[in-house]
């Protein structure tokens, strides 16, 4: 910006044409017979008019000066705001085409990132479908084992109530034979072979005399029978299992009256004081 003090203009010039237009006027009435003439008052008039146009004068320059100083000023900000405007539009225009570029990648960016969406999407139901197969697959062998587990199971269950079963005829047998020894020996293999068979979740259990029938836990030797109100049972032919809670065959009795018998054999009573413990 350029000094105002510069632009000043001189006013001793016009002060001084000021200060000697006045005298003239001054010493043109002072000078003057009075009354003073026509001419004279006009040429006074005349140098206080000039003095003062020379008075202010200068500072009217002095003023203009200024207002062009001002001016002068204000184009410079005026050129220097607008050259940062272009700066401004430069950077904005370079702003946008790195937008544009940036603004291309990122679409291409987007469409590689769909591809890969896809083709993940794609893999993850070819493995989806892979593991259901593999699942289907595996659940049908499992299948095939249980059933095979299932058939098995039945198998051994079956042989060992069998066993149980050959055992349990011995040991009544040898009970009803009147020989003691062989009777506690084989109470002890009986009860041995029970244990074993409890370990597997089979259990074997014996109707008690003179208990009443219970068409669910009790079954009569001859299917085709039908008991009689008040029957209770005379006599275990067979006995009954459960495998793991569930009942696996009922227990096969012999009936009778409700009316107890007048006496007990003694075979009975030794079988059941051996089989009570079970």
């Amino acid at each position: 910006m350029n000094d105002s003090k510069n632009w000043n203009v001189s006013k001793w010039p016009f002060l001084l044409g000021d200060a000697l237009l006045l005298a003239t006027a001054g010493i043109l009435i002072w000078k003057s017979a009075h009354p003073i003439a026509q001419w004279e008052i006009i040429v006074c008039i005349v140098c206080v008019v000039f003095g003062a146009v020379l008075g202010t004068l200068p500072f009217i320059l002095d003023y203009r000066a200024i207002l062009k100083v001002v001016e002068v000023n204000a184009l410079g900000t005026v050129s220097e705001k607008i050259q940062n405007l272009e700066k401004l539009a430069a950077q904005i225009t370079s702003a946008t085409n790195q937008w544009d570029m940036v603004q291309g990648h990122a679409e291409k960016t987007s469409a590689n990132a769909k591809k890969i969406t896809d083709k993940m999407a794609a893999e993850v139901r070819e493995f989806s479908e892979f593991m259901q197969k593999m699942n289907d697959s595996e659940k049908s062998a499992l299948r095939l084992e249980i059933d095979k587990f299932r058939r098995a199971e039945a198998d051994w269950l079956q042989v060992l109530v069998r066993i149980l079963d050959h055992i349990f005829s011995l040991h009544s047998a040898a009970v009803r034979s009147g020989q003691p020894k062989i009777a506690e020996q084989l109470t002890h293999f009986q009860n041995a072979c029970r244990a074993a068979a409890r370990r597997v979740g089979l259990t074997l259990f014996v109707a008690e005399l003179d208990e009443l029938f219970i068409a669910e836990r009790h079954q009569v030797v001859d299917g085709e029978t039908k008991p009689f109100d008040g029957a209770v049972v005379g006599e275990t032919v067979g006995a009954g299992y459960t495998f793991q809670g569930k009942l696996l065959r009922p227990a096969l009795v012999r009936l009778r009256e409700a009316n107890p018998p007048a006496t007990i054999p003694v075979e009975e009573s030794a079988e059941l004081s051996v089989e009570s413990p079970d």
